[in-house]
């Protein structure tokens, strides 16, 4: 008797043993209580993709907005179009500039509090610049929101690369479509806005920052946190596999990657970081003299203000859709340089009928030259492609941005300037396709499948 007690002791014990769930690792990794690091909540993950959305809408409604009221802020200020030239070459100024200190600001303060300070630069530089008196006001308010850009133009990558690293391509697309959408909504809302406003070019262009304050809201929780929370050092799925597998030490459990840790990356040592930052000037280049220039370019062959403004709308919002569908595909190849093709090819098809029929086939040339204004989220997508580390990636982020940035400044100054003189766009019109050819050749280069630390390593 006492034998078979202790048998049925033993039974009931390993059935309660076996009916006892065990506790499975979420995920996301251990979880609060656990002893490790915490991972994040999920609120905390969808409150940083609402931010991201809403920084990018704002990173360009400054500059096309300008582009849509362009004649009439000319014509309020007094400026030539020479000088109208040099304002369009203000925004890759000030990128090239401010964008060189974002790494130096986000080891020190964080990037999402570089991120939050850069959007309340741009909503007080974009409700002063039209208030401001005289066209020195109205650029230096514009240069202070164009800092707030420039900062976030560049840190975004690296906030994509830190907190998202097995979804770099979905994220860089939808903080791109976010872009896109900002873009193409203020080129074609700004001037139908500033009619039903009063008719003030002031009123529409002031109104934009509004939607640069209400970016502020969601990085707020963030700004007191030396770290972001995100993902441990190698995050978690595929791409924290393929982390693991090509980082040069592993990291600690629950250590978070701190660029500042890391020596300083010899970035200019590396090819590949130049022609990523050649081809990402010569893109910005068309970009801005597309958001600067296109529009006036309608009007000047007989296209109403609204529909030019229109026009370049659809020329910006072609961006959306294919700013989510080109980095998803650009991460599925080794070599990017068949897009890179592609795109430049659409561009010449553009420029040629803008030369050849600017107002019968105005439609089909916004279209194409907007598949073609769609190398800057690849040139993103580049970015966080070829660099494996978090570090690499803040210091390919500045240089490509800021090196690419310098690039572009002479070239819609370059297009006012050959339009004053000339009389007409043939010759901007010829420049523009000339710096498409370079512009595909760099591409095709920085699409190679390599990265800056293994060529900084063996060089």
């Amino acid at each position: 008797m006492g034998g078979m007690a202790r048998e049925e002791t033993r039974t009931s014990t390993s059935t309660r043993i076996r009916r006892t769930p065990m506790r499975r690792t979420p995920p996301g990794g251990p979880v609060a209580g656990d002893g490790a690091h915490p991972s994040p909540r999920a609120w905390t993950a969808r409150l940083l993709m609402a931010g991201i959305v809403l920084a990018a809408l704002n990173l360009r409604p400054a500059i096309t907005s300008l582009g849509a009221l362009l004649e009439e802020v000319r014509d309020g200020l007094g400026m030539s179009a020479g000088l109208a030239g040099l304002l369009t070459s203000v925004p890759p100024l000030c990128f090239a500039v401010f964008g060189i200190t974002a790494p130096r600001l986000a080891r020190r303060f964080g990037p999402a509090a570089v991120v939050c300070a850069g959007m309340a630069a741009i909503a007080a530089g974009l409700l002063i610049r039209p208030y401001a008196g005289g066209t020195a006001g109205f650029v230096a308010a514009s240069a202070l929101a164009l800092m707030g850009i420039a900062v976030s133009n560049v840190l975004m990558p690296v906030i994509v690369k830190r907190h998202f690293p097995d979804r770099v391509g979905s994220m860089t697309g939808l903080y791109s479509m976010a872009l896109a959408l900002g873009t193409s909504t203020a080129a074609a809302v700004t001037v139908p806005m500033t009619d039903a406003l009063g008719g003030s070019w002031r009123t529409g262009l002031a109104v934009w920052a509004g939607l640069a304050a209400a970016a502020l809201l969601p990085w707020l929780p963030f700004v007191r946190r030396r770290r972001e929370p995100g993902t441990r050092a190698g995050g978690t799925g595929a791409g924290a596999e393929n982390t693991a597998r090509t980082a040069p030490a592993a990291a600690a459990p629950g250590a978070t990657e701190d660029p500042a840790a890391r020596p300083p990356l010899p970035i200019t040592r590396s090819r590949t970081a130049w022609a990523l930052a050649v081809f990402f000037g010569l893109q910005a280049t068309a970009a801005y003299i597309t958001m600067g220039w296109m529009a006036q370019i309608f009007r000047d062959a007989g296209v109403p203000a609204a529909t030019a403004g229109l026009l370049l709308a659809v020329t910006m919002v072609m961006g959306v859709p294919l700013s989510f569908v080109i980095p998803r595909l650009a991460t599925r190849l080794p070599r990017q340089g068949p897009i890179v093709v592609a795109l430049g090819v659409c561009g010449l098809a553009g420029y040629a009928g803008l030369y050849l029929a600017p107002a019968a086939g105005a439609w089909a040339w916004a279209l194409l030259l907007g598949i073609s204004n769609c190398a800057f989220p690849l040139a993103l997508t580049m970015v966080g492609m070829r660099a494996r580390t978090g570090a690499g990636v803040v210091r390919l982020s500045a240089f490509a941005q800021s090196t690419g940035y310098l690039i572009s400044i002479p070239g819609p100054l370059l297009v006012g300037v050959l339009y004053q003189h000339s009389g007409g766009w043939g010759l901007p019109l010829a420049l523009m396709a000339a710096l498409m050819i370079p512009q595909t050749v760099v591409g095709v280069l920085a699409g190679r499948d390599r990265t800056v630390e293994d060529e900084t390593a063996a060089r």
